[in-house]
């Protein structure tokens, strides 16, 4: 299958030969393990509601998802940066940029983190580069809207086993940026839909799953599909770490609109419309939507009108 196929649909693949030591990704999910295994009090004091940039902890019903609660706990960072000064601060999503939080129980969590998330950058520029290729477009269409660096996003994802309820490990949702990188452990769970309806992704030893995210769908007119996808909760005795990369543009770029040759423009498919999910060229207010919608109790504390700016979807760059 070319990766222009399989972008396209299911817009979900394997990706194999990445060069990526898989004795480090052995060791980072076994850190995810110890991060998890910390008692109540340690993991409450880098809880995400402490952060306005989204950063920290979450316990298990505390991320929503279509406005349900998912069945995982989690612990995000994105790029290691200060705050912004309050005289700079002119848009919500200007407020994502910050410091991490980190547990003082697990000094090493820091250096092997940010060091995954560096080497999933490269990764995934090279993947841009190639689907602006496979698009027939110049390699470097999107740098632009990456330089100096992308908007990066690493989350550690716990998924305990559970005896009863509806299942719902996380729910059906779209990833807001370019791209995603997914590497999981040896248990299933992660659902793709596709024509046939919910498709199993298990585990591939090695191989991190790629899913193509909203800002591509918009850049390419719907030519590559941003595909819904959801987590089944393990059954009882069995708990399912992942440890997920998302990339996006810079938050302060417009996503670029690209004129497809004439054989790819009659396929796009357009947008899809999801009065639940709008879609937005502005990258930051992508990107700031699904986290106000996913942790409503950060917004409550440190948004005063959580979707005041993103209340409509804002059109394509002219």
């Amino acid at each position: 299958m070319t990766l222009r196929r399989a972008a396209r649909d299911p817009g979900f693949f394997y990706l194999e030969n990445t060069g990526l030591d898989l004795g480090q990704q052995s060791e980072l999910l076994a850190l995810a393990a110890r991060l998890f295994a910390l008692d109540d009090h340690q993991k409450q004091a880098v809880q995400m509601v402490h952060s306005p940039h989204f950063r920290g902890y979450n316990r298990v019903g505390a991320e929503l998802t279509r406005a349900r609660p998912d069945w995982r706990e989690q612990f995000d960072i994105m790029a290691e940066e200060p705050c912004l000064p309050d005289a700079l601060l002119h848009q919500p999503w200007q407020r994502l940029q910050g410091p991490n939080l980190w547990p003082s129980a697990l000094p090493e969590l820091r250096g092997a983190l940010l060091g995954w998330q560096a080497q999933l950058t490269l990764v995934g520029l090279t993947l841009i580069r190639s689907f602006a290729e496979t698009l027939a477009q110049a390699a470097d269409v999107f740098d632009e809207s990456l330089s100096p660096l992308p908007y990066r996003h690493t989350k550690l994802i716990h998924y305990p086993g559970r005896h009863e309820g509806d299942g719902q490990g996380v729910g059906a949702h779209k990833d807001p940026g370019y791209l995603t990188l997914l590497l999981q452990d040896s248990h299933g769970g992660l659902e793709v839909l596709t024509e046939q309806g919910w498709t199993p992704a298990p585990p591939r030893a090695g191989a991190l799953l790629v899913n193509i995210g909203e800002l591509l769908e918009l850049a390419s007119n719907g030519y590559l599909k941003a595909t819904l996808h959801r987590v089944v909760t393990p059954p009882p005795g069995v708990s399912r770490l992942s440890c997920a990369f998302f990339m996006a543009a810079r938050l302060d770029a417009t996503v670029p609109l690209l004129t497809l040759p004439p054989a790819l423009a009659t396929e796009a498919r357009g947008l899809q419309s999801d009065p639940d999910n709008p879609l937005f060229y502005q990258v930051g207010e992508n990107v700031l939507k699904g986290r106000l919608r996913s942790h409503p109790d950060v917004a409550a504390r440190h948004y005063a009108t959580p979707l005041a700016t993103a209340s409509a979807p804002t059109g394509p760059p002219s």
